[in-house]
């Protein structure tokens, strides 16, 4: 149903976004327009979309995102209260609509609420981003046959431009993509509708808090627009955050609809040509079309706190190759390549028995490099420069800085023979590692246990995450697949 091409002219119109990885894809041949509920009667035809004079944006947005995926393949967790925990199972990303009932907040330290947990039969669940990121994928999927445009905002949110089907109930055919979703992937679903990408999340915003039982709301006409600015609070909206809504409040605006009202003067005065845009937006007017292609990163961040505190040497080692080696991967996967990488290194701030350390090295590379080899090599000779023996270090961490598109990368006059051929070399790797799963194929600083498999004395990784509670990866690894008898 679905064919991988390159971006040619005169195909903008039916592209649709992959997840993140700035793939392009368009149904080949065309589906009939009964076959989505988002085409049916040629509503949502370029030339109709083209026609319609104003715009109308849905969010879809998953409900308790990590939490509905635990509960996929546990029927027996529908109604009990879960938390997700961050890295190293330390404090809470993620609840259930029962764990929030019973009052625990975001960002609570789990080690602090045993006790609680415990007393009111709370699941607690170490994060698992592999099967996250999958049902994301499942989802986002879904939505990309139910709407000619869908810009992918986060893990769990979608906008959809539903411009130029007006000629349908938009509150059903809602209804109707979020039954696909439920049924297909077992997540549930809000969508908020609006003129506005602003508008259409605050529709969502207050679907979810008003408990909607048709998990839709549409903002539609000036007066439900209007009471619904009148009930939100600034430091609510989509793009105000906590220092933006003191300063507004600090102006006498406190409500949505009093910044709609408030003078563009003003705005541009204290908030720049941005924030007038999110005024315009909550007036009805769009600023914002969707974004059908990611932007490029300007830098990328790969770190992790190590499972318990290292004092070894290779041990870090081991852990900052697997850092470098994923910056090389998401450098690639956006088709970049850099010309500096910072590796950095610290103790924890609360420990009692040693002096905090923390330090970092910049590198400049001679030439700018996606290639894994390379950003390994590097990182290592970085890190023992400002490793420093009898600490207990709980963190590294690989950035890469001055990314340029890797076509325009500048070439070194006497290219070495093995640099000549890595970009080669990297794409087969890549091929293999989408083919046969992560860690397939891997440089040999990266360790032999370093995607879950066993090292030689049976056991993960020192510097791994810790992951006490995690649950399996039903969907993307083959041992964990359930079993129907």
């Amino acid at each position: 149903m679905w064919r991988e091409e390159e971006i040619a002219p005169g195909v903008a119109d039916v592209l649709v976004p992959a997840c993140s990885n700035r793939r392009f894809y368009h149904r080949n041949p065309p589906a009939p327009a009964g076959d989505h509920p988002a085409l049916a009667n040629g509503a949502g035809t370029p030339a109709a979309r083209r026609s319609s004079r104003g715009k109308i944006y849905a969010l879809v947005d998953c409900n308790n995102f990590y939490a509905s995926c635990e509960r996929v393949f546990r029927p027996d967790m529908e109604s009990v209260p879960i938390v997700v925990l961050s890295n190293n199972d330390g404090c809470v990303i993620a609840r259930s609509a029962e764990a929030k009932a019973l009052g625990i907040e975001m960002g609570e330290p789990a080690f602090k609420r045993e006790e609680f947990f415990s007393r009111h039969q709370v699941r607690i669940f170490s994060s698992n981003y592999t099967l996250y990121g999958d049902f994301s994928q499942r989802v986002m999927d879904i939505l990309q046959q139910c709407a000619p445009e869908v810009e992918i905002y986060s893990i769990d949110e979608a906008f959809l431009d539903l411009t130029g089907m007006e000629g349908r109930d938009l509150v059903q055919l809602a209804g109707e993509i979020r039954a696909r979703v439920l049924q297909w992937t077992g997540i549930p679903v809000s969508i908020g509708i609006g003129p506005t990408k602003t508008l259409a999340k605050l529709a969502n915003r207050l679907c979810k808090k008003r408990a909607v039982i048709t998990g839709v709301l549409r903002l539609n006409g000036a007066g439900e627009i209007r009471a619904a600015l009148e009930a939100i609070k600034v430091a609510d909206l989509w793009g105000i955050g906590p220092r933006y809504a003191r300063k507004l409040n600090a102006l006498g605006i406190f409500t949505g609809a009093q910044l709609a009202d408030a003078p563009d003067a003003l705005i541009r005065k204290n908030f720049t040509v941005v924030g007038l845009r999110l005024v315009h937006e909550l007036r009805g007017r769009p600023c914002a079309d969707l974004q059908l292609e990611a932007e490029p990163k300007q830098n990328i961040c790969t770190s992790r706190s190590f499972g318990r505190q290292l004092t070894e040497l290779d041990q870090i080692e081991e852990a900052t190759a697997n850092y470098a080696a994923m910056c090389a991967e998401k450098l690639r996967r956006q088709k970049s390549a850099c010309s500096v990488l910072q590796v950095f290194l610290q103790t924890s701030p609360f420990s009692a028995d040693q002096p905090y350390y923390s330090n970092a090295v910049i590198i400049r590379l001679p030439r700018p490099s996606s290639c894994t080899a390379e950003l390994i090599r590097r990182s290592l000779a970085g890190l023992r420069r400002i490793f420093r023996p009898g600490l207990k270090y709980k963190k590294s961490g690989v950035i890469v800085m001055d990314l340029c598109p890797e076509q325009n990368a500048q070439l070194a006059m006497f290219e070495q023979g093995a640099m000549k051929n890595s970009p080669a070399i990297m794409s087969v790797m890549d091929e293999m590692q989408k083919r046969f799963g992560k860690g397939t194929v891997r440089i040999a600083a990266q360790g032999a246990g370093a995607f879950g498999r066993a090292t030689a004395v049976g056991t993960r990784p020192s510097w791994k995450l810790r992951q006490q509670l995690l649950s399996p990866c039903y969907t993307t690894r083959w041992e964990d697949l359930r079993v129907v008898s």
